[in-house]
């Protein structure tokens, strides 16, 4: 059997990125001088982007942004954020140890985010985890983004060109939303969601071809689907 390619999402089934993407939420609101937020509050709001996590809090307070109003509040966001990456984040249980079995099975491991690039590039090494992904993919490295098939289809290509592997029916996406499970559909490629992530719809109501509650299923998962 060809050795897999696995596709994995980041923010919400890697890492628990909230806690800075909240703190650099809140700093725009303190240069707002608006209440800060609870991160109870805005936490499935995560993995829609910058602008959506401002425009929710802000809606959570009763403010109303212009257009006009979003570029500078980005720019606060952005700037917190790039300069606080991983203070809070946190890898999620049993992933390095799940992710250094599938390694020595032989698994090739690449990174699908609609996180920037840059800032995929900078929250990996950061946390520890860039040694395992041949390939590292975030928005803005091709113009098209999840759930673009495109995108899964340039990974695996890329991930072929550097490692070695078959077509894309030997890859699977592994994620934590409906954009990760409709990147697998355009795909047409089986999808894992884990139950824990950022989703405002429970991942077990979505549709994938598995849910799970522990990273650590991760290998048992791949095996039921002929994968691994």
């Amino acid at each position: 059997m060809p050795s897999p390619a696995l596709i994995f999402d980041l923010d919400g089934t890697l890492v628990d990125t909230a806690p800075d993407l909240l703190a650099a939420t809140n700093a725009v609101m303190a240069a707002r001088g608006l209440s800060l937020i609870h991160p109870a509050t805005l936490r499935h709001m995560v993995g829609f982007g910058a602008r959506s996590l401002i425009e929710r809090a802000m809606e959570a307070v009763g403010q109303t942004l212009t257009p006009d109003d979003l570029p500078p509040l980005l720019d606060i966001f952005m700037a917190h954020y790039r300069a606080h990456i991983a203070d809070g984040s946190v890898i999620f249980p049993g992933v390095v140890e799940t992710l250094t079995s599938l390694k020595a099975q032989g698994a090739r491991l690449a990174v699908l985010t609609n996180k920037p690039q840059e800032l995929a590039d900078k929250l990996l090494p950061a946390i520890g985890l860039e040694h395992f992904f041949t390939e590292i993919y975030g928005a803005g490295r091709m113009r098209y983004v999840k759930p673009d098939a495109r995108i899964f289809h340039d990974v695996v290509r890329d991930l072929n060109v550097k490692s070695g592997g078959g077509p894309d029916g030997g890859a699977v996406m592994i994620g934590d939303s409906i954009t990760d499970l409709k990147t697998a559909q355009a795909a047409n490629a089986p999808c894992i969601l884990l139950s824990y992530g950022y989703t405002p719809i429970p991942a077990k109501d979505l549709g994938a071809d598995i849910v799970l509650d522990d990273f650590a299923e991760l290998p048992a998962a791949l095996k039921s689907l002929g994968i691994l």
